[in-house]
């Protein structure tokens, strides 16, 4: 479909407008060309009939001019037929054409005396119709006073002519126009149908069906196409090896740690050693905020991602109620397992097990979680449980780093924090909320869609 303020929509634009100016053009220019053929023709009739009239002119023995035998077009005598003939002597008409019947022919004066026919242009003749008229100065062989000898037609039969062509030739411009502007519609569509494919290809890499465009293109879009795909590459490349420093960071900087936080422990309870754990269990868990942080910004705006979240949330519910053997969790998952995060599956199993585990912390025994679509493009996720909840004025307090509603309930409040942050490089949210049937938290995670 052509769109408005496309490029295919620019292309039949400047098509319309070209054959539209082209068939104006062409069009008065062969209306001008007949009309000159007509007159042209017209003229050499006209001098053919003055040329008869002359012939044919002789004085009689009373003295009167007239025709010696019978012209060849019956019109001259029919009255008021349109076609005239004329003999004055420069001022009063000596013998007129039958058709002219009691009217005579008006005359611009004496004709030059060289033998040539010389056209008159307009005159206005019988009734007032508008007339052509040619005319020539002769001289008989009885050598009397030369004559003006004129014939007329009337000139609507040029126009009539010429208007009846113009009908027909606009119509059939107007055909050829209305076939040229189907090839050109024709014409962009199959030119623009590589672009159209390029489309599609690069719809189905932001789906994550595919990491690549692939396929076959012309000449002309065969080098973006390549070039695109490198770019993917070196991305897909720099992202891989963003990870892997972030992992060689985490190993560089957690082997320190371990050796402070074992030394720590050797020290036994004293006040110093308490601080010292404390503090080094804080680095352990900024470390790891932040390595995720730049694992998920690296892969957000991935392109070739897509993770099922059925799968991957009834394994965390497994692993969830295994790690709590002392207490019986009752976790239910439930909705469209179908669905497709587009993202990586890490990120998602980090975000949807903290939230799991936050619940399996606070809750009384039990958990449920929902999967749903939020939209064509968004997919929610939504973990409930049975405890206490967070009351409507702290909610947006635990969302920040470090804090915790209960500092005897073991961890180090960056749970929630990481699940939001993580959730907002990939263009979605985190939502805390009550839930009416368990009347504890609802944290209701949104992520894009594939």
């Amino acid at each position: 479909m052509i769109r408005r303020g496309s490029l295919g929509l620019r292309l039949l634009g400047l098509a319309a407008l070209w054959v539209v100016l082209a068939l104006v053009g062409a069009g008065i220019a062969l209306t001008d060309l007949f009309r000159n053929h007509v007159e042209a023709e017209l003229s050499r009739h006209m001098e053919l009939h003055l040329d008869e009239v002359t012939a044919a002119l002789a004085r009689q023995p009373d003295g009167t001019l007239a025709p010696v035998r019978a012209l060849t077009d019956p019109r001259f005598n029919r009255p008021l037929s349109g076609l005239y003939w004329q003999v004055s002597d420069g001022g009063e008409a000596l013998a007129r054409s039958r058709s002219l019947w009691d009217q005579s022919l008006p005359m611009a004066g004496p004709v030059a005396d060289d033998g040539a026919v010389h056209r008159r242009g307009v005159a206005t003749g019988p009734d007032g119709a508008r007339l052509l008229v040619w005319e020539r100065r002769v001289h008989l062989p009885d050598g009397g006073a030369p004559l003006d000898v004129a014939v007329a037609s009337q000139g609507g039969s040029v126009e009539a002519a010429t208007g009846s062509f113009a009908r027909a030739l606009a119509l059939s411009l107007g055909i050829l126009a209305l076939g040229l502007l189907a090839a050109a519609v024709a014409q962009v569509r199959l030119g623009l149908v590589p672009l159209d494919r390029l489309r599609q290809a690069l719809g189905e890499m932001r789906a994550g069906r595919v990491a690549r465009v692939v396929g076959a293109f012309p000449s002309e879009v065969q080098p973006l196409v390549d070039d695109l795909n490198q770019v993917l590459d070196d991305n897909a490349e720099m992202v891989e090896r963003a990870r892997t420093q972030a992992g060689n960071l985490a190993h560089a900087l957690k082997t320190p740690l371990a050796v402070i936080t074992n030394s720590v422990a050797a020290l036994g309870n004293a006040d110093s050693a308490r601080v010292i754990a404390a503090e080094t269990d804080r680095m352990r868990s900024q470390i790891d905020r932040h390595l995720t942080r730049a694992r998920a910004a690296a892969m957000a705006r991935g392109a070739g991602l897509r993770t099922p979240i059925g799968p991957l949330v009834a394994g965390l519910a497994r692993t969830i109620a295994r790690l709590h053997p002392d207490r019986p969790l009752d976790i239910r998952v439930s909705g469209d397992d179908a669905l497709l995060f587009r993202g990586e599956g890490q990120d998602l199993q980090e975000m949807v097990g903290n939230l799991m585990e936050n619940a399996a912390k606070w809750c009384a025994g039990s958990i449920r979680v929902t999967l749903s679509a939020a939209g064509e493009k968004a997919l929610s996720i939504t973990v409930a449980d049975d405890g206490p909840g967070i009351p409507d004025d702290r909610r947006d307090t635990v969302l920040a780093r470090g804090i915790r509603l209960d500092e005897a309930m073991p961890g180090s409040g960056l749970g929630l924090a990481i699940v939001d942050d993580l959730a907002r490089l990939y263009g979605g949210g985190l939502e805390l909320g009550q839930d009416e049937a368990l009347g504890g938290l609802a944290a209701r995670l949104v992520l894009p869609r594939a």
